[in-house]
């Protein structure tokens, strides 16, 4: 009789403590960052090539914060110009320097501003988004981190820094 009532419920305790372990990720393989040339699609980047670019992406870290630390990651040929690239999971980091004006940038756009530096941010437009865009708005040049929202705010906050340092504050050019 008592075999009869334990049984069920130690099996019930075996399956709770498996089922907490599978949402901790216990079981799920650990997915290393790719690390080889990365090939970006060509985006309308009219200033990719001026002054304020090259210099910003001569003052990039290497390496961004992060847990492991991301490491830089070579880009494949063609390398477009006015970008840069850092190693994570499931997507890369990814900088573009010398963007076009992005049509998002309204009077009502909300703006968030990280160690000096005025962001647009732009998900990927899915409820539960996985990539993030931030576009620094208060610059001669626009620039694009497009990150993974797991990776928390080390990234953004390691470009802001060296955009504030590389590239003078301007006005904001809304419509």
């Amino acid at each position: 009789m008592v075999l009869a009532i334990a049984l069920p419920v130690l099996l019930a305790l075996v399956v709770a403590g498996l089922a907490v372990a599978a949402r901790a990720g216990a079981f799920s393989p650990t997915v290393a960052a790719e690390t080889g040339p990365l090939a970006l699609a060509p985006v309308d980047a009219p200033d990719a090539t001026s002054a304020g670019c090259t210099s910003l992406l001569a003052a990039l870290p290497a390496d961004l914060p992060g847990d492991p630390a991301l490491a830089g990651r070579p880009m494949a040929e063609p390398v477009q110009a006015g970008t840069k690239a850092w190693a994570a999971v499931p997507r890369p980091v990814v900088l573009r320097c010398g963007l076009s004006r992005p049509q998002e940038l309204t009077p009502t756009a909300t703006l968030t501003d990280v160690n000096g530096v005025s962001w647009l941010t732009i998900t990927d437009g899915t409820p539960q988004p996985t990539l993030v865009t931030y576009v620094a708005v208060d610059r001669g040049v626009y620039i694009a981190l497009t990150t993974p929202t797991q990776i928390g705010s080390g990234p953004v906050q390691s470009v802001s820094d060296r955009i504030a340092a590389t590239l003078p504050k301007r006005p904001l050019q809304l419509r």
